[in-house]
């Protein structure tokens, strides 16, 4: 069993070599050269840009000369996006952090799951902390509750009908009855809880950030021993997703 994984890991090393090769050039670039820049033999340069292409993350032009391709672009895009969230969050973060002391998360949806993809560091000796590139489920986390919300009734429904609703703890909402109706009170509420739902001893409570379209791009959060989580905390973590939504562009309705 060990050679198909360790093929299949040199075959994946030998397609980034020949990415890096091609975003050397400014124009596309023959087979020769990109098989030189990597030490490949010309055939398996070859068949590894021919199932690049395949992808989009090759194109070959009508000289038959090698570039990048386009759906790399979308790839990027998302990246500099999460960056540039990341970026304007992190002095929010930081100062939602000391108004409460604990640990504070921004986590962006993929799939039915949230990433969580920055963090600061609460100052209390325990606490809570996620780790950067963790996942968990939208139905066990505060801002996944908001995520589904934000997509409506029927994308509830179908998120429990397509994941099962797993559960993790005995807290966790297993039923779509139950699910729908902790979305909904979300939604009006503007914040949701995680009542440790993921995990014994940890609340959360969370928000949605929006773009400057108004679509849901990320989720800020507060991750703390269920002892010390206090609803005061609240508007302060509603005032920090309003600065991070402003900071991006958002205008939010008048009412």
């Amino acid at each position: 069993m060990t050679k198909p994984t360790t093929s299949a890991i040199q075959v994946i090393d030998r397609a980034v070599q020949l990415l890096d090769a091609l975003s050397q050039y400014d124009q596309a670039v023959s087979l020769k050269y990109l098989a030189a820049d990597t030490g490949l033999h010309p055939t398996t340069a070859f068949r590894i840009l021919g199932s690049l292409i395949t992808h989009g993350l090759v194109e070959k032009d009508k000289s038959g000369d090698y570039r990048l391709g386009t759906r790399l672009l979308g790839w990027a895009e998302k990246v500099r996006g999460r960056m540039d969230i990341r970026a304007e969050a992190r002095p929010i973060m930081e100062w939602l952090r000391d108004q409460v002391g604990e640990t504070v998360n921004l986590t962006v949806r993929e799939g039915d799951e949230v990433v969580y993809v920055e963090r600061v560091t609460g100052s209390r000796a325990i606490r809570v902390e996620q780790v950067i590139g963790s996942r968990a489920p939208l139905h066990v986390t505060a801002v996944g509750k908001l995520m589904l919300a934000d997509l409506g009734g029927q994308a509830c429904h179908d998120y429990a009908k397509r994941t099962k609703l797993p559960k993790f703890t005995d807290n966790t909402l297993v039923t779509q009855k139950a699910l729908v109706a902790e979305v909904e009170s979300a939604q009006a509420n503007g914040y949701a809880l995680d009542n440790e739902e993921a995990e014994l001893g940890v609340g959360c409570i969370g928000v949605v950030i929006r773009d400057a379209g108004g679509s849901v791009v990320a989720g800020l959060s507060i991750s703390a021993p269920i002892e010390r989580r206090q609803n005061a905390w609240i508007d302060w973590v509603k005032e920090a997703g309003e600065r991070i939504s402003r900071r991006l562009g958002y205008q939010a309705e008048a009412q």
